[in-house]
């Protein structure tokens, strides 16, 4: 049974329910396109060619777009206030697209504890030191919502040179193929459940 957020006055839902909200992290700017840390927001770009729709600047720091897959609505949203400041725009999209419930949130995020091209999706859970998800706990005020990791591999330095760097072309080539396969992922926790993606993408020999 899926748990609600505590319910406080100025978390007043006021939007459309979407049946799930999709947060790609990353930063804005053309000097970090391409860089480790915007896997999430490729792969909310994948899903907009998808489905043939753009992301377009909205009131609630981010840009965003809506999508259907049959009867069910998905929001992707692209926070603007740059990757460690995630929370501030995903609790205004939060209450605008009405969600209900932590597992309506699905974040797609890099990770450097899988290799690159390897995704896994988790419910909740601890932070790993993300200070994108821990912006996001710290605005909704709970850690609950689903992630897509997508991973990018641990560094041989520092983790901030790693993570905002471009990857090798080696490397580029895994993750082209795991973006693709992270939005089959959110595609599939749409319309099946988080559950049953996880039964096909957490397997250990994709």
């Amino acid at each position: 049974m899926l748990r609600k957020s505590p319910a406080r006055a100025e978390d007043a839902r006021w939007g459309t329910p979407a049946d799930l909200l999709v947060i790609g992290l990353g930063n804005p700017g053309e000097q970090y396109a391409g860089s480790r840390h915007n896997v999430g927001l490729e792969v909310l770009e994948a899903l907009a060619r998808r489905h043939h729709v753009a992301l377009r600047k909205a009131k609630e720091l981010a840009t965003v777009a809506e999508v259907r897959l049959g009867v069910k609505r998905m929001a992707l949203a692209f926070p603007t206030t740059y990757y460690n400041d995630a929370g501030a725009a995903v609790r205004q999209l939060w209450r605008r697209h009405g969600i209900l419930t932590p597992e309506a949130l699905v974040v797609v995020h890099d990770e450097l504890d899988l290799p690159p091209g390897k995704i896994r999706l988790k419910r909740g859970g601890g932070l790993a030191g993300n200070n994108g998800l821990k912006s996001i706990q710290a605005h909704l005020h709970h850690a609950d919502f689903l992630r897509v990791r997508v991973g990018i591999g641990k560094p041989p330095g520092r983790g901030v040179d790693w993570v905002l760097g471009r990857p090798s072309k080696a490397d580029r080539v895994e993750l082209d193929v795991a973006v693709e396969r992270a939005a089959d992922a959110v595609e599939k926790i749409l319309e099946d459940g988080v559950d049953a993606a996880m039964v096909i993408y957490n397997r250990d020999d994709l």
